[in-house]
């Protein structure tokens, strides 16, 4: 019998969400209003401890309003790791500021404060880690550095949602914090992002920035876009709130059985103090990366992802803002990693045909 393909992510619509779109449809209210409203209100409760949010359309779109919110523009340097999809510089660039690619440290994939020191200039305006595959970045060397040399901090929590350090939740650390809210990620608003802000001013700033720049109807203070959330998306939002932490619960004990039965590939580590919301679990495999996807996919029906072959640094967009750069843990990470299932709707036999298909191909290859 031929064995149903295993996909490297799947995400989560049932019953309430299809309920709560159509509880908006039959309102007539389905521009921004009080569902995005309260989304708002509930995630800060639930998601960052209270801290003030602002729902968007899109997660580049938070950290674009984010970074405008700060005053980040031209002139300005903003530091972020290469090794990451490229919305993190992307957002950068889009505000006129030249984003500095440093190098990652080898254990989590996250931006390394060594590199992130040496980069410092005067034009340096902030430094904006990533909270890769859901592990915190090294925020405690990060906010010192911050604080030595008087620097913003920003963060690109797009795939973090619920992740700790040190007892404190992502997204909190930093002037402001980005949560995305694309299908494939923890939870989902359809598609959409969250702002968390450290002051009410923040939030008063990033809320023009999404609306033509107005407070007040035809009041425009400053130039803006049109980056809202409808009602619609946060309806579903909402829900997905509701269920976030059981799912990441799910996948932290998928992560476990992967951790404790997988043989021949190095596996995620994890910091101490910190917790680890698995949105990827992301293996090393030292030697034959591509091939190993292949196999793992047309022998044994198991989905994985490269997530990301190609640094930032090297992409054709953002190669001219790091010309001659050489971030050697970056290239050996995207030669390396290689992302499996760990998603909630994997069921036991899925886990044991992961470790299967897995320790096949690595003892294959070795």
């Amino acid at each position: 019998m031929t064995k149903s393909f295993i996909p490297p992510a799947k995400p989560i619509i049932g019953d309430e969400e299809r309920e709560a779109v159509d509880r908006v449809l039959r309102s007539g209210m389905v521009a921004q209003g009080p569902e995005v409203a309260a989304f708002e209100g509930e995630f800060a409760d639930v998601m960052v401890q209270g801290r003030a949010s602002v729902a968007v359309n899109s997660g580049t779109s938070g950290l674009h309003l984010g970074l405008l919110a700060a005053g980040v523009g031209p002139g300005d340097e903003v530091i972020v790791p290469s090794f990451t999809f490229a919305a993190t510089a992307n957002s950068v660039a889009l505000t006129g500021a030249t984003p500095v690619f440093v190098d990652i440290e080898p254990e989590q994939f996250t931006i390394d404060p060594t590199a992130v020191e040496a980069a410092i200039t005067s034009r340096t305006k902030a430094v904006m880690p990533v909270h890769l595959y859901g592990h915190p970045a090294r925020m405690v060397e990060l906010m010192a550095l911050a604080e030595k040399y008087e620097l913003d901090l920003y963060e690109d929590a797009a795939q973090a949602h619920g992740a700790e350090l040190d007892g404190e939740r992502v997204g909190t650390f930093g002037r402001f914090g980005m949560f995305s809210l694309y299908p494939t990620k923890n939870m989902t608003s359809g598609e959409g992002g969250m702002v968390t802000c450290d002051s009410d001013e923040f939030v008063r700033r990033v809320k023009l920035f999404r609306n033509q720049g107005m407070e007040a109807q035809y009041r425009n203070e400053v130039i803006g876009l049109n980056n809202r959330m409808t009602d619609i998306h946060a309806a579903i939002g909402r829900v997905q709130l509701t269920k976030v932490d059981a799912w990441t619960a799910t996948r932290q004990r998928n992560a476990a059985f992967l951790d404790k039965n997988l043989e021949g590939v190095i596996v995620p580590a994890v910091a101490a103090r910190a917790v680890h919301v698995y949105h990827q679990y992301t293996i090393r495999v030292p030697e034959g990366r591509d091939a190993f996807v292949t196999a793992l996919k047309e022998e044994h029906q198991v989905g994985s992802g490269v997530y990301y072959p190609v640094p930032n640094h090297r992409l054709p967009s953002l190669a001219h803002f790091a010309d001659g750069l050489d971030l050697p843990e970056t290239e050996k990470a995207a030669g390396e990693v290689l992302s499996l299932p760990v998603h909630p709707s994997l069921s036991q036999e899925d886990l044991e045909r992961i470790v299967n298909a897995v320790n096949t191909v690595a003892k294959a290859g070795a």
